[in-house]
């Protein structure tokens, strides 16, 4: 019995040894096959982009840039998304157009288009913000899209230099989500909103002058109105204001355009509730905004209505200036023909009639007698500059001052009129004949001709 178990026991011994050996040279092949260990800095980043996935298109640069608007409760990542895709255009780079392109481009529109024909001048900077010293004589286009680039350099820019004209109009506005209406002139309010109800684009309108603001959103849905609904006849020339003649305190067309941003802004990136179908004013001067409610459309609108008669087809050939009776553009008002051409001096004669030597002279017939000037400016540019020795007598009291002029006619010293630009100076000059004052004339061009021609240290503004 003792052999057998003997042999039993030495066979598991051997069998244990050589486990042991194939253990060993498991655990050797084993370690030679693992890789070298890695410090916490080598190791692999778990992937984070599962946001991709999520519909809003934003990429980690994007979420960084806009991270104080995504979060806020009201607004998102997803209306981020669609700012990010959404495009609109701006029709003017002035006191309007300058700050909603730059609060949009900062914002994350992800195309905005530029319409204007204008160069920039220095009396632009004060208020339209977009443009700097340095791109004073440059075109407008130009230099917003400089800004705007140095701003947010993701966002496109489209510029359109030749400006907005019924034959262009219908395929420049279709191609945006939104049209921002920063225009100063009514021919071209009129052809903005009826390309915007062709094309059924939404409308931010805003305008601003002097103390005063305003601004709406038209074309915003079926119950919402276009401008021709609100304005089926077109406002009288001489009730329409420039900031060139009116005047604006810079900040005015400031908050104008900002709040034209955020209507831009809701629109496209479909939060809140746009100021459709209401009229927001403001009063810079009490510190005052207040809404009207506005009318719905028009069925019987001409633009938007049920049958418009203004389609595609038939604006590229309506006649805004005849509308209007305006030129679509800021340049100044048109010349007056009033009086006859004997009736009206040029800035060289003044200037020689002033300077004559023949000073002791006071014979109404002698023409080379010194005149006395009377400027009809308001007060404001009277203030700024006028020349030596210059009577003010503004035009728009002008009625206030007949005994004065009755006065002077009385006399024999000859009267010349002059105003900023000879409109004025020729109403002006047109009554004192009527009150038969003989030896009076206007001055062809006013202190801007003066400022032009005779004298270039004379201040223009």
């Amino acid at each position: 019995m003792g052999v057998p178990f003997d042999d039993e026991l030495e066979q598991l011994r051997a069998e244990n040894e050589a486990l042991k050996v194939e253990v060993q040279r498991l655990r050797q092949a084993q370690s030679s096959s693992l890789p070298e260990p890695r410090s916490q800095n080598d190791l692999e980043t778990p992937s984070t982009h599962s946001w991709d996935g999520l519909g809003h298109g934003l990429s980690r640069d994007d979420i960084a840039r806009y991270s104080r608007q995504i979060i806020l409760p009201s607004f998102g990542a997803q209306a981020q998304g669609k700012l990010c895709r959404g495009s609109v255009l701006i029709v003017g780079a002035g006191g309007l157009g300058s700050p909603a392109a730059l609060y949009l481009a900062a914002a994350g529109v992800g195309r905005i288009g530029l319409v204007d024909k204008d160069t920039v001048e220095l009396s632009n900077i004060h208020r339209q913000i977009i443009h700097r010293e340095g791109t004073v004589g440059q075109h407008k286009c130009d230099s917003a899209a400089q800004s705007i680039a140095g701003l947010n350099s993701r966002v496109q820019v489209e510029l359109h230099r030749d400006g907005l004209t019924p034959e262009n109009a219908v395929g420049i506005v279709t191609r945006y989500d939104v049209v921002v209406d920063a225009s100063d002139n009514a021919p071209t309010r009129y052809l903005i909103s009826d390309a915007c109800c062709v094309a059924r684009k939404p409308l931010v309108s805003g305008a601003a002058i002097g103390l005063e603001g305003q601004l709406t959103v038209y074309c915003a849905g079926d119950d919402s109105p276009c401008y021709r609904c609100l304005f089926p006849e077109a406002p009288l020339p001489q009730s329409c204001s420039r900031c060139s003649d009116a005047g604006v305190l810079g900040v005015v067309p400031g908050i104008i355009g900002t709040l034209q941003a955020l209507e831009t802004i809701k629109l496209i990136s479909g939060v809140g509730q746009p100021l459709s179908r209401k009229l927001l004013l403001q009063d810079a001067w009490a510190g005052r905004f207040q809404s009207v409610k506005l009318r719905a459309r028009s069925a019987g609108c001409v633009a938007c209505g049920d049958a418009p008669s203004i389609t595609a087809e038939t604006l590229a050939d309506y006649d805004y200036a005849a509308f209007t009776g305006q030129a679509p553009n800021d340049g100044p008002p048109r010349p007056l023909r009033l009086l006859n051409p004997e009736q009206r001096i040029t800035v060289q004669q003044l200037r020689d009639r002033l300077s004559s030597e023949q000073g002791s002279s006071t014979a109404s017939t002698d023409p080379s007698a010194p005149p006395l000037v009377i400027d009809v400016r308001p007060p404001e540019q009277f203030a700024i500059c006028h020349l030596p020795g210059a009577e003010h007598m503004p035009w728009a009291r002008f009625a206030r001052f007949e005994q004065r002029l009755l006065d002077l006619a009385a006399g024999d010293r000859p009267i010349v009129v002059m105003c900023r630009r000879g409109n004025d100076s020729q109403r002006a000059t047109a009554r004192m004949l009527e009150l038969g004052m003989q030896s009076v004339v206007d001055v062809v061009g006013g202190v801007e001709a003066w400022a032009r021609d005779v004298d270039p240290d004379f201040p223009l503004y």
